[in-house]
């Protein structure tokens, strides 16, 4: 049997020599990994944006290995391919979902070998593949970070030229110090996420998923807060254990919101109600509960230990109770909880 330090060399000299074959564009596009000497209690697996890369982690896959974890960054299949990519010879992405799903299999196999119970993750199409194994396999996930994850987007003109049209669109930001990916993606490449994401928003309110986190930012142009929160609460039917938040829009954090590289002014925020969800136990009931009595003048330690939640609540949930419109939300949730 093979042991555990042999299991971590073996994946990272695999990746590296599967990166260099390819080769990689930029050395920030290649596969990152964060390994203690033995195996640890939860390991983190996150999967970066669309035509992005493993760089997009770099921030929160330092803070968790910081905190105890082993924590896998891969890169995805057919990303961060060095060539001369343009509208006449667009870079190689995938046409078909299996491959993905494929790919997210595999790495979740190879997480679950480096410790106890894994957080899988990932930013927009990646949160999407994240949430797609959270809902596939939620007896071998313990939690699920999904980063303004591709449902659809905000504009329902744009979101019906996807599902037709074959062709090339360039990113606005390619231009921008923190971009290492792809400039731009033949449309089709990326409607298979459109696809997956839809049928994820049905999915989760009959099969019951990990327990997830979908973060949103107000000030996002990409994707739409509105069908996260859906999401959240389609899948809070069945697992109660889901939370959601949208960050304010006074932030001005955009859609490449992991690093301050791509213009997350905010990412230890980010990091910390990341820590909060995963290092804590609790519904988002429970939550609110919390919030219910911050309102009417109790502390944050105060209200756990009233509630009895001291063992199951992360201090970094403090931070995130100060974000949230407690009063509108709490509101919102007993307005749902009424026959």
């Amino acid at each position: 049997m093979i042991t555990y330090s042999e299991q971590i060399s073996t994946i990272a000299h695999r990746a590296q020599a599967r990166e260099d074959a390819l080769p990689v564009r930029d050395p920030a596009c290649r596969s990152r990994f964060w390994f203690h000497p033995r195996p640890t209690s939860k390991v983190c697996l996150f999967f970066h944006g669309f035509t992005a890369g493993p760089y997009q982690f770099e921030p929160m896959g330092e803070a968790f290995y910081q905190a105890g974890y082993n924590v896998l960054v891969p890169l995805q299949p057919g990303h961060g391919i060095a060539g001369d990519w343009n509208r006449d010879h667009p870079p190689p992405l995938p046409t078909d979902v299996l491959i993905y799903q494929n790919f997210a299999v595999d790495w979740l196999q190879q997480a679950q070998s480096l410790g106890q119970q894994v957080v899988v993750g990932g930013l927009s199409s990646g949160a999407t593949l994240g949430a797609w194994l959270a809902s596939e396999y939620p007896q071998q996930i313990a939690r699920a970070l999904l980063f303004a994850p591709y449902l659809s987007g905000t504009n329902r003109l744009v979101d019906f030229l996807v599902e037709i049209l074959p062709v090339y669109f360039e990113w606005l930001n390619k231009d921008e110090p923190g971009h290492h990916g792809y400039d731009g993606f033949r449309i089709p490449t990326l409607r298979l996420f459109l696809d997956l994401g839809q049928e994820l928003l049905d999915r989760v309110a009959h099969r019951p998923a990990a327990p997830m986190f979908v973060i949103s930012s107000a000030s996002d142009r990409a994707t739409n807060p509105q069908d996260h929160q859906a999401l959240a609460q389609a899948a809070r039917t069945l697992q109660p254990q889901t939370w959601y938040h949208c960050l304010d829009e006074a932030l001005d954090i955009p859609h490449t919101m992991m690093t301050q590289a791509e213009g997350n002014d905010y990412q230890n925020l980010l990091i910390t109600l990341a820590k909060a969800f995963v290092e804590s136990n609790l519904t988002w009931s429970e939550v609110l509960a919390i919030g219910d009595r911050l309102l009417h003048g109790n502390t944050f330690d105060g209200a756990v230990a009233e509630l009895n939640l001291q063992q199951r609540t992360a201090a970094e949930l403090s931070v995130m109770m100060a974000l949230l419109d407690l009063k509108a939300i709490v509101a919102a949730h007993q307005a749902e909880l009424k026959p």
